[in-house]
């Protein structure tokens, strides 16, 4: 049975790591921008980002959270939300987890009125930056085929490198209505 008949979707993630502190420094995008920490967000606040950032890719994991296992993970004094504004509106954030050895990236995006304006880049750099101040061991992202196609390549010129690959297949979210059935239109419905 294929992935579209069953209702499933078909998925190659990339494991991505940097073992030492890049050197790389992009030019500012050229607007008003601040990156600030969201200390102790709320439930609702972090919905806003994951869900803006996260639906036309189909972000799904934090959305089946209840609020108190949510703020259970994203309180973790190991965990690091910073939200990038531009011009005084969110428009984007990155979320670090500071684990033994390493930190991940584990959320990283913009919200899709700044997609393709070059914040991208700025705003990876400034987050792996962040992500060094503890001098970890390593810093280790994934990306998976679902995700904004420039992605790979993205995490690729920040310094990451693939590691590893693996392929899954998963529930098609639309079709249980954890996501819109409009989301994300440049996958097939029940099967990429």
């Amino acid at each position: 049975m294929s992935a579209r008949a069953s209702g499933r979707l078909n998925v190659t993630i990339t494991h991505l790591e940097m073992r030492s502190r890049p050197r790389l420094t992009l030019p500012h995008p050229g607007v008003k921008l601040a990156l600030l920490r969201a200390e102790e967000p709320t439930a609702s606040f972090y919905r806003y980002l994951y869900n803006c950032v996260g639906e036309n890719w189909l972000w799904t994991d934090r959305r089946i959270l209840d609020d108190e296992r949510l703020l259970a993970v994203i309180r973790d004094p190991n965990v690091e939300i910073y939200v990038l504004h531009v011009a005084g509106v969110p428009a984007g954030y990155a979320e670090l987890a500071r684990l033994d050895g390493g930190v991940e990236l584990s959320y990283f995006g913009l919200m899709p009125e700044f997609i393709g304006r070059r914040l991208g880049p700025w705003f990876l750099e400034a987050s792996v930056d962040l992500a060094w101040s503890g001098e970890p061991e390593k810093l280790f992202v994934q990306t998976c085929t679902l995700d904004h196609p420039k992605a790979l390549a993205l995490y690729q010129r920040a310094g990451f490198v693939p590691v590893r690959q693996e392929k899954i297949t998963r529930a098609d979210p639309r079709l249980s209505g954890i996501v819109p059935m409009t989301t994300a239109p440049h996958v097939p419905i029940g099967g990429a």
